[in-house]
């Protein structure tokens, strides 16, 4: 805890602040206040964990600051930062935050403190949502349109990002509201942070669609003087990722495969499970392209790290955190432990774990651990007794009638909370909880659980899901704050893409007995799908078809939004200008069959 160097590093080419800290949509309401994690400040209490607290001391830091000359950054305007680097006439924008509004903000203060230069183009690092979601706060899609501006991303951007808010982004909304606290009071008992940020903002989401697909490592690009050298990152953080290097400010951009903490493998939310072995390759090949020239780093989150030694162990240190725990998450795994096994056993070597930036504010070395696991395993441990078990609901009424009924177990597990042992009461009192959801000092008993556990945690996500399991324990259900399927995503989604979010929905054994066909044709491409029902399964394909569809929809590409739109508004057709011709009750048919995604589901209660 004496060691200030990374306070030291937030403040560090202070240029100008935001004040007051919180920004606004055009209705007025609030969508970002950093203003209200004012009282971070002095030593830790004692419901917040010592190393979290100061995480979030120094992730709350807010305004635009100096990386180098010609690089800023503005930090603390939501969960992410964005960059702008300055060319010979205007700006080059990296990652523009999560919602329109934080990033407006954003780029006002820049211009108050650094002039009016026009934006030529807009990086997006990664395919994740708070790094491309602000777009239309900085330039409009007529800038993008009329070749003004370029956009530029990670090839495959546009698949992975779409598809990760819109085929399970209800279910990661909503978990998104627990990892993120975003329903949660500010304060020492309360929400804190998530470590990679302090949290998400709640504006608009926007997308325009990249101009440019970067997809070779060494590709190069300049921008109004901006010169930028490219390293491809694969599933690594994102599926969709690049790092960007800058010779002549011998800087390099991270996106997020560096940042001030141990990242995720497998985030809370859900996602994909990551990939840390290739995650510590990536690395290594960036000190083998840029580590002997660089003088500074940054990221999408934190602050820069500066001097090409800091630099370099920096990345060297997050490069072996990734590889020591995959490696030794395999050879425990070739003896037979199990992930829960590991992620109790396994320890970090003393570099690592005396370095604050590989501290598990956001990933945690326990989940980690199990995700590695899970990566090469599955879901299944081997053990026969875990082939076939009871649901939650099915187990908990066995487990809690074994163990002498629901008051039985509440009055057992009391000893064990006053021994302590918080973890074992989660695990008991939770089998009651879904036994009889109703019994209220069960449900008392699990909140104040929760609540030890999320003030002991490190990890700003664990308490974030503790203390909003909690918060829904005593108050309620607060569905999902934030929705990340917006207008704009959904207008990017492929035809292919479309009709695999309309199969997703199709409540399959309602669609059993019904058999149905549709040809979609986009006349201004000349693309023509034929969609299929049968055996509840909706399939599609763009092949040539010998026999005529039930009901066909004639549109132009930019009007599939509008056919979206009719799974819950049919009138949205004709608005859309589509046109149809044949058995329009097909269509009726269709629509009726979709069962769409609960924002609200139940998470520490059976319903």
């Amino acid at each position: 805890m004496a060691d200030t160097a990374d306070f030291d590093a937030t403040s560090r080419g202070l240029i100008g602040e935001l004040s007051p800290g919180v920004v606004r949509a055009a209705g007025g309401e609030v969508v970002w206040d950093n203003d209200s994690y004012a009282f971070l400040d002095g030593d830790a209490p004692d419901t917040v964990h010592p190393s979290l607290w100061r995480q979030s001391q120094l992730v709350a830091r807010q305004g635009l600051f100096e990386v180098v000359e010609g690089i800023y950054q503005a930090r603390g305007f939501d969960l992410s930062n964005v960059t702008f680097v300055e060319g010979e006439t205007g700006l080059v924008v990296i990652d523009p935050l999560l919602s329109e509004q934080t990033a407006a903000a954003a780029l006002d203060l820049y211009r108050k403190h650094r002039g009016d230069r026009p934006i030529h183009a807009v990086v997006y690092t990664h395919s994740h949502v708070d790094h491309f979601g602000g777009v239309k706060g900085v330039i409009s899609q007529d800038d993008v349109d009329a070749g003004r501006v370029r956009i530029l991303a990670p090839e495959g951007f546009t698949e992975h990002a779409v598809s990760e808010n819109v085929y399970a982004g209800t279910a990661m909304g909503r978990r998104a509201g627990y990892m993120y606290g975003a329903a949660l009071a500010r304060g020492p008992r309360g929400q804190v942070g998530a470590g990679l940020g302090q949290t998400t903002s709640t504006g608009t989401i926007t997308l325009i669609a990249p101009t440019e697909f970067i997809s070779t490592t060494g590709h190069e690009v300049t921008v109004d003087g901006v010169r930028m050298v490219f390293q491809m990152a694969p599933d690594t953080e994102a599926p969709s990722e690049m790092l960007i290097y800058f010779p002549g400010r011998k800087a390099l951009c991270a996106a997020e495969d560096a940042t001030h903490n141990l990242h995720n493998l497998l985030t809370l939310r859900g996602a994909l499970v990551r990939d840390p072995h290739v995650w510590s390759r990536y690395l290594t090949e960036t000190l083998d392209l840029f580590g002997a020239d660089l003088d500074v780093v940054f990221a999408s989150h934190h602050w820069p790290t500066w001097g090409n030694a800091e630099v370099v162990q920096f990345l060297t240190l997050q490069r072996d955190l990734y590889a020591y725990l995959h490696d030794q998450t395999m050879r425990m795994l070739n003896k037979g432990l199990t992930g829960p096994e590991i992620a109790e056993v396994i320890q970090l070597p003393p570099a690592l774990e005396n370095a604050w930036h590989t501290h598990g504010y956001y990933g945690s070395v326990s989940h980690n651990v199990k995700a590695i696991y899970q990566r090469y395993m599955g879901w299944f441990d081997g053990n026969p007794a875990h082939l076939w078990q009871h649901p939650p609901v099915e187990a908990a009424t066995r487990y809690v009638e074994f163990m002498g009924g629901a008051d039985a177990v509440v009055e057992k597990a009391r000893q064990y909370l006053d021994d302590g042992d918080f973890r074992w009461v989660a695990e008991v009192v939770n089998h009651v909880v879904f036994a009889e959801p109703d019994h209220a000092a069960a449900r008392e008993l699990l909140a104040d659980t929760y609540e030890q556990l999320g003030y002991g945690s490190e990890n700003g996500t664990w308490r974030n899901f503790y203390l909003s399991g909690a918060t829904e324990l005593r108050e309620g259900g607060f569905g999902t704050p934030t929705v990340a399927a917006s207008a704009d995503l959904v207008s990017n989604l492929s035809p292919e893409m479309l009709f695999d979010a309309f199969a997703i929905q199709i409540d399959g054994p309602r669609a059993w007995d019904q058999t149905l066909s549709i040809d979609v044709v986009l006349g201004d491409v000349d693309e023509r799908y034929r969609l299929r029902l049968s055996n509840g399964a909706l399939t599609y394909s763009s092949a040539a078809q010998s026999d005529d569809p039930d009901v066909t929809l004639t549109l132009p590409r930019a009007s599939l939004p509008g056919l979206a739109r009719a799974a819950s508004d049919p009138a949205a057709l004709t608005a859309a200008g589509i046109e149809i011709t044949g058995d329009t009750a097909v269509l009726d048919r269709l629509f009726a069959l979709l069962d769409p995604g609960d924002p609200d589901f139940a998470i520490v209660t059976p319903d």
